[in-house]
């Protein structure tokens, strides 16, 4: 039979900090809302003793937080206060004021991620990589993977994390990728959840719509407004009256999802289509009257995405900004180019032909670069070669990079 198995690490970047600071286990701890500034400081002020000595008061807390932020994850105790991912910082600190707030450190988290997936592929090695996070497995061939229903891979897999890096994942394992997923979540922190063909109107049926990977808060509130509200109700309904409400495609596809259908395999090797990277501003910042920090965040961006490429080693074509106003409106714009790039300098100069193709009058909440179109570098194609790379960013030249638009021509 086929066991297919999602793997999900638990608090993924909290639990990376914890193994830091130890002293923090059991408390309200989020994760995210800046650099690692306030964790340089308190390491150089008890740069006198090991950080798992650090008292746990010296710590600083969420209600002191001031800024646009959002968390990228909270422990347990946290989530109790309905803390959660994606929450803003200010909105999180009336919920929990007393959490401990800690920046991410990307580079741990790697480390750590890359470490996890390591293991697990030693066990099983049909591993198809879904974030930094969390993983889908094919157990179905591999020696125990059948076992208790894969149980016993589980436990296996499990107890391999935790010996190599000391922390724990939740593991579903289900006749597919859709339930396999879903069963991952029932037993957080460290647990084992498996789910058979014949256990779905039991352990799937019950569960909210939005339980249902795919299903997205717009689709939750026209079923909703259907008056279907648990993924039972929508497989109640015929695939006819699903698709004349939603759609041929997505009306077909949501019944089988309820009848936990999906024959996705797990892929092992996938391309990335693009890479960004974005900043959210401590204030909203004005093209003109802060011209020269959002040229300095905008160089930073652009070098910053072409690391990320040449440490991965892609090439990309089409070069995209992204902006949010202080109203919360997005605006995105791209240009391709002729030829592959991973130089920053190519990046930041067809970014900012970007940049004169939108309204820069209103305040910015969110600036991101990001290219897409990725080839490999070493496999670039010989009629689209890689251009001469252009001069290094200079810090002095950031306050022009805003320069030339409408908003600064207008302002003489």
């Amino acid at each position: 039979m086929r066991r297919i198995a999602h793997l999900d690490m638990d608090a993924f970047f909290a639990s990376v900090e914890l193994l830091r600071y130890p002293q923090l286990k059991g408390l309200p701890v989020v994760i995210g809302g800046g650099r690692r500034s306030v964790d340089d400081l308190l390491l150089r002020r008890f740069a006198d003793r090991p950080v798992s000595q650090i008292p746990v008061d010296a710590f600083p807390l969420l209600r002191d937080y001031v800024g646009r932020g959002v968390i990228t994850t909270a422990t347990y105790p946290a989530r109790q206060f309905g803390v959660g991912s994606a929450m803003g910082m200010m909105k999180a600190a009336r919920l929990c004021p007393q959490a401990i707030v800690l920046p991410v450190d990307f580079d741990e988290v790697r480390r750590y991620s890359r470490s996890f997936k390591s293991v697990i592929r030693e066990i099983a090695p049909v591993v198809e990589d879904r974030g930094v996070d969390e993983v889908y497995i094919d157990f179905t061939e591999v020696p125990g993977g059948q076992r208790e229903g894969g149980r016993v891979l589980a436990r296996l897999i499990q107890k391999s994390i935790f010996e190599a890096t000391g922390l724990t994942c939740s593991i579903g394992v289900a006749p597919n990728k859709l339930i396999a997923k879903m069963a991952s979540e029932f037993n957080k922190p460290n647990g084992i959840s498996i789910v058979h063909e014949a256990d779905v109107q039991a352990k799937i049926w019950p569960l909210p719509v939005r339980k249902i990977n795919g299903i997205g808060p717009k689709s939750e509130e026209k079923l909703h407004k259907l008056h279907l509200h648990t993924i039972g109700d929508i497989a109640a309904q015929s695939r006819e009256w699903l698709v004349d409400n939603f759609g041929q495609a997505y009306g077909a596809w949501m019944h089988d999802a309820a009848w936990g259908r999906d024959d996705r395999p797990v892929v092992t090797e996938s391309e990335p289509v693009s890479m960004s990277r974005e900043t959210t501003f401590d204030r909203d910042l004005h093209a003109v009257r802060d011209r020269a920090e959002l040229g300095a965040i905008f160089t930073d961006l652009c070098t910053r995405v072409a690391e990320d490429l040449r440490r991965k080693g892609y090439v990309g074509r089409t070069i995209g900004i992204k902006l949010r106003y202080d109203d919360f409106r997005t605006a995105t714009r791209d240009q391709t180019l002729d030829h592959y790039t991973a130089d920053p300098g190519t990046i930041r100069r067809a970014a900012g032909q970007c940049l004169k193709r939108v309204d820069l009058d209103q305040r910015l909440r969110l600036l991101g670069v990001r290219v897409g179109k990725l080839a490999k570098a070493d496999a670039v194609p010989a009629t689209a070669p890689e251009a001469p790379a252009a001069p290094p960013l200079a810090a002095e030249h950031t306050p022009d990079l805003f320069h030339g638009t409408q908003a600064a021509r207008d302002a003489g």
